[in-house]
């Protein structure tokens, strides 16, 4: 009887996957809402606030703050896409209440941990929130521009002429490991909220530090440009002067500086934007395999980490960010972008709930891999399949009604876009604030062993 009804179950759960599998079919709208709303429905497994004592737009361990911010993003392009509202109040209250007290997304439960990397993706999903025109929030509450604007500022600040001739480090507090590496994320994402804030505002500021970042990228070669071929390499210490290279490639760091060339070709009309774009596209080809989408560094020994296993994600969105802006790159990146999406919706069959995500697309079926960045690199890659059918981001002058202030961050009530300053003043305040910081630990730790 035993063995009876152990087959039975397994009967029961192998027709459960097969009922409840993703199914795709590209050439139909509903067939791509639906596999994402399946794929939703997984991803949303793992989100900490639905539990009792969990936090307001956290998922579970062992899930970063970054990728929270992350996920908020594909949220956002999952309401843009598909027209599906279930989840617009949950999306609006998780980006609102991780903003933090001075509106900037360093919240008081990240603000002595958190990278700048980690704070640019906040400020990402808040700028696609300008540029969709996501719901609005409340006036007395911080707007999507402001927020991302906000960011943008106060990672400015932290540009750091002394060593390496300029760039970000990777951590924001000396007392984090990772200090004294610059690395291409946190610098190729401020290059890519800059190249959005320019196009969004037309405030020439922000392309003058787009212009800024991705020149000193290239100086120390982490970004390596040419033609037909350009490449984003990881990063390197300072205590070299980043002068030796890791030269390992990764799917976001290439999606970063691939869309925020876009943008600055789609606003500036500048032919150097325009090459740059096609060129860092053609290179892109490294990350798929008989063009299915797979993170070259690490995915064929199955040796990616928790965070690595996201990155085809925001790759995917700015793939079709690229696609929308830039039209000579939309067969390419269409082809690439459904080819993956097949495959990764074929992936999404296993777990219990019949419709959990592997890493490996080109495997048949699932692969017995699942997290939550599996579930959202599924879920973009579909979701950026109908792309261009959709809206391109929209600017304050064709649509966008999204508000800030050129002094984001810095205040506490929006007011409407200002020029923007980055003075020395300013890099000396955020200095002499990581100081105190760093004081008042030290002092503590103390008080504690006296």
């Amino acid at each position: 009887m035993r063995l009876k009804a152990l087959l039975s179950f397994i009967c029961t759960l192998h027709f459960s996957s097969l009922v409840n599998a993703v199914y795709l079919s590209l050439n139909n709208e509903t067939s791509v809402d639906n596999a994402a709303a399946l794929i939703v429905q997984g991803t949303l497994d793992y989100y900490a606030g639905y539990q009792s004592g969990g936090t307001i737009g956290m998922f579970q361990e062992p899930y970063y703050w970054w990728e929270a911010g992350g996920v908020w993003g594909a949220m956002i392009d999952y309401w843009f896409i598909t027209g599906n509202d279930t989840f617009v109040n949950l999306t609006q209250q998780s980006l609102l209440y991780q903003a933090g007290d001075d509106w900037n997304y360093i919240p008081l439960n990240q603000s002595t941990v958190e990278g700048n990397d980690d704070q640019a993706f906040w400020g990402i999903a808040a700028i696609t929130a300008a540029e969709r025109n996501f719901p609005n929030p409340a006036s007395d509450e911080p707007q999507w521009l402001y927020l991302a604007q906000a960011v943008f500022n106060t990672m400015a600040a932290r540009w750091d002429d002394e060593y390496c001739g300029g760039g970000l480090r990777w951590q924001i507090f000396a007392w984090n490991n990772g200090y004294d590496y610059k690395n291409s994320v946190s610098n190729a994402a401020l290059f890519h909220i800059a190249a959005r804030l320019g196009r969004y505002t037309g405030n020439q500021t922000y392309i003058d530090w787009a212009n800024k970042v991705f020149d000193w990228l290239v100086d120390v070669e982490m970004v390596v440009v040419d033609s037909p071929w350009s490449f984003v390499y990881d990063g390197a210490e300072i205590s070299g002067n980043c002068s030796d290279i890791v030269k390992y490639q990764w799917t976001y760091n290439q999606g970063l500086v691939l869309a925020g060339c876009a943008f600055l070709s789609a606003y500036t009309n500048e032919t150097i934007w325009y090459d740059r774009t096609i060129s860092f596209m053609n290179s892109s080809s490294v990350f798929f395999n008989n063009s299915v989408l797979y993170e070259a560094a690490c995915q064929s020994g199955y040796n990616c980490n928790n965070d690595q296993r996201s990155f085809r994600s925001y790759f995917a969105r700015f793939l079709g960010l690229t696609a929308q802006l830039v039209p000579d790159t939309q067969d390419q990146i269409m082809s690439w972008m459904n080819t993956s999406a097949l495959a990764a919706a074929q992936s999404c069959s296993g777990g219990t709930d019949g419709h959990t995500c592997g890493i490996n697309w080109s495997y048949d079926g699932w692969d017995g891999w699942y997290g939550l960045g599996e579930q959202i690199d599924a879920l973009e890659v579909i979701l950026n399949t109908q792309i261009l059918s959709k809206e391109k981001p929209l600017t304050h002058n064709d649509g966008g009604t999204s508000t800030g202030s050129g002094a984001a961050g810095t205040q506490t009530t929006p007011t409407n876009v200002a020029p923007l300053v980055i003075t020395k003043k300013d890099r000396a305040g955020a200095g002499v604030l990581t100081a105190v910081l760093g004081l008042s630990l030290v002092l503590s730790g103390i008080w504690l062993i006296m």
